[in-house]
């Protein structure tokens, strides 16, 4: 196993925050980044050694990223399996296509889950107009109707709740290949975080709670404030289940429902770091990002402890609609972080940032700054 030491060159294909917060943490460590992304301007690029720019599809772009690199890594999985696979005959690429393949489609990856034994909601494929009405005399009202690839943060997705209502649904989807699944009334939404190495080596951060609104996380609660010793345990075994069948190598998030009858269902795995270990850059010994750099350049995992109980909370464009927002509210706060990703355009719901804030005791203190931050409204 061949270790990259610091001063190699790490190419990550994506530019958004996630690899701007990769970046930040590599270059501390001494590596050298490189970014292939559309927007020479994005969050990542603007803290990267270099940028190339192109679309994730491009391969003359992707081939000359893995000509300057020591190893590759991406922050999204909207990524083309096809163009990862094609660079794994040139430089390590972590995570491998074969990982891609399997979460970029919804049903290949409720098929994979379901091969594995894992707890998940009633779905059913959809092809067309007759397969949608067989699917929900199988899954049932109410459900939800998703896009086998492209959906994120809500989109992609109807609720159904009647059977009158299906033919709407999937045009609003615009007729595309889909699932159908059981809309769970859960009583949460959990994320497991952990990191896995070449050698197969796991590390386990602490379980997050996450709210969401308009179908995208708002905040982020570490530790789960309620969660059970036992459902912890059982959660975790669940993660390390997915990500050592899989075979990945990196972070991964498992999205889980706690349901209200106390079982846990999974929602969806991102094999990259996640939105909902944003807590772990400023409240863990060793932040999500870093560990994904230690995990693909065959580094020992670092500790993942958490050293104060954390709220993350995420801030969307919307919040600049009368120009910059006033941060001195959220400053004001000395336990409040203040993370911006220098994207240039605040649109409605794009992430623009987030606001990590510790505390020094279980958490709840946090979680009342966080609101109070939040009715303000910056």
């Amino acid at each position: 196993m061949s270790v990259i030491e610091p001063g190699g060159t790490i190419g990550i294909i994506g530019g958004g925050q996630l690899a701007r917060m990769m970046a930040l943490e590599a270059r501390r460590m001494g590596y050298r980044i490189g970014v292939l992304d559309p927007d020479r301007e994005g969050p990542a690029a603007q803290v990267a050694d270099f940028c190339i720019e192109g679309e994730f599809a491009d391969r003359t772009a992707a081939e000359a990223l893995a000509a300057r690199s020591d190893v590759i890594t991406i922050d999204t999985e909207h990524v083309p399996a096809e163009v990862l696979e094609w660079l794994e005959t040139m430089k390590p690429v972590r995570p491998a296509a074969s990982i891609l393949r399997i979460v970029q489609d919804r049903c290949v990856q409720r098929r994979f889950l379901e091969s594995q034994g894992a707890p998940q909601p009633k779905y059913a494929l959809v092809l067309d107009a007759k397969s949608l009405r067989e699917a929900a005399a199988i899954v049932g009202f109410p459900c939800v109707l998703k896009t086998r690839q492209s959906g994120y943060d809500g989109k992609g997705q109807v609720k159904i709740d009647r059977m009158e209502d299906l033919d709407d649904a999937w045009g609003a989807i615009d007729y595309r290949p889909a699932i159908l699944e059981a809309f769970i009334h859960f009583g949460k939404e959990i994320s497991v975080l952990l990191a896995r190495d070449l050698s197969g080596n796991m590390r386990f951060y602490p379980i997050a709670e996450n709210l969401h609104r308009h179908h995208v996380l708002h905040t982020t609660q570490a530790p789960a404030p309620t969660l059970s010793a036992a459902l912890w345990a059982e959660a975790e075994a669940l993660g390390a289940g997915i990500a050592s069948a899989l075979g990945h190598v990196g972070m991964m998030a498992v999205e889980l429902f706690v349901t209200q009858e106390g079982g846990l269902l999974v929602n969806e795995i991102a094999p990259r770091p996640h939105n909902s270990g944003h807590y772990t850059f400023g409240a863990c010994a060793t932040s999500q990002f870093e560990q994904h750099i230690r995990a693909i350049c065959g580094l020992a995992l670092g500790a993942p402890s958490l050293l104060r109980p954390a709220v993350m909370i995420n801030l969307f464009g919307d919040l600049w609609r009368d120009g910059l927002p006033d941060w001195h509210t959220v400053l004001s706060h000395p336990s409040a972080r203040l993370h911006l990703y220098g994207k240039q355009r605040p649109l409605p719901g794009r992430k623009m940032g987030h606001i990590l804030i510790l505390d020094n005791e279980n958490g709840q203190s946090a979680l009342e700054i966080a609101e109070t931050i939040d009715r303000v409204g910056y």
